[in-house]
């Protein structure tokens, strides 16, 4: 049983006859006729009831049309699928960054990538960079976005970015109005310092021990966000990355640049064995385009 005589087939059904499918399928009425003959004659069926030069369905043709219109509408989406897919209408990008790219970048992100390609599919997961670096090099996500302090072969980064960290104090501080805080400035005031294990962390602190101050810390906390809401309570002052910074309500915590200029790292990864779909391969292109408009970040070369 051959395509062709499908489709003729069903144009003899949808049309009412052999002369009028013969015309919309702009081919011979022998020809039709032929090819009904010989699906006849392979399937043992007999599909029409000739009088003269009409034909009448037979019930085994009507239940052979309800199978071929549902193989039709098979093909039909199948076609659709690939068209939607081609044309990046269908399809799904899977993306975990650490807090505080969720907090910040991420939203701007997605909303950018989905006024683009609104019926392309987005799921975002929040984790730890440790996790995230996993996550990436098992597969299990298209893109994360988050510190890689050492190379890993299964990850691919795609570009790298930074930016400084700033003290975040409560609302109304006397320190409030400088331009900006050192080590020694700090000296005597109470910190919200974030966790010890982060790269960020031991970066602020061979800041205050290269300027010979040891600091005040109150609270150790992750992620920063939470160290940023400590500081609106007046629980002590916060260093954290800018990025978080600018999203904490400025009615609440006064942002003051941190000297000297502490770099927040983070990285865009994909996986390095994984051959990137033509979404994730857009979506890359708009994750590059935000981050780089962002006014707080900065490419590393």
């Amino acid at each position: 049983m051959k395509e062709r005589q499908i489709e003729i087939f069903s144009a003899v059904m949808n049309y009412g006859g052999i002369s009028r499918a013969s015309d919309m399928l702009n081919i011979s009425q022998p020809a039709v006729s032929r090819m009904i003959a010989d699906l006849e004659s392979e399937t043992g069926l007999q599909l029409f009831r000739r009088s003269g030069r009409a034909v009448q369905p037979t019930p085994e043709a009507h239940q052979l049309k309800r199978e071929v219109d549902t193989f039709f509408i098979g093909l039909d989406r199948i076609a659709m699928a690939t068209e939607e897919i081609r044309e990046l209408r269908r399809g799904h990008v899977r993306l975990t960054v650490m807090p505080a790219i969720a907090l910040s970048v991420a939203p701007t992100l997605l909303r950018a990538f989905t006024e683009r390609h609104p019926t392309v599919k987005t799921t975002l997961d929040v984790h730890t960079s440790p996790r995230i670096a996993e996550l990436i090099a098992s597969g299990q996500f298209d893109l994360g976005i988050g510190h890689l302090p050492e190379a890993r072969p299964e990850v691919a980064v795609l570009s790298a970015w930074h930016v400084d960290c700033v003290c975040v104090l409560p609302a109304g501080h006397p320190l409030s109005g400088r331009d900006q805080l050192t080590p020694g400035d700090l000296a005597d005031q109470t910190l919200v310092a974030l966790s010890y294990h982060t790269e960020t962390a031991r970066r602020l602190a061979r800041a205050f021990a290269d300027a010979g101050v040891k600091p005040r810390i109150q609270i150790e906390s992750q992620p920063s966000y939470a160290a940023c809401a400590m500081a609106a309570e007046g629980l002590g002052i916060a260093i954290v990355d800018a990025l978080t910074a600018a999203v904490v309500r400025s009615d609440t915590v006064t942002v003051v640049p941190f000297a000297p200029a502490t770099p927040f790292e983070f990285k865009l990864l994909r996986p390095a064995s994984a051959t990137p779909s033509a979404v994730a391969q857009k979506f890359t292109e708009v994750a590059h385009a935000v981050l780089d408009a962002n006014r707080h970040a900065k490419r590393d070369a």
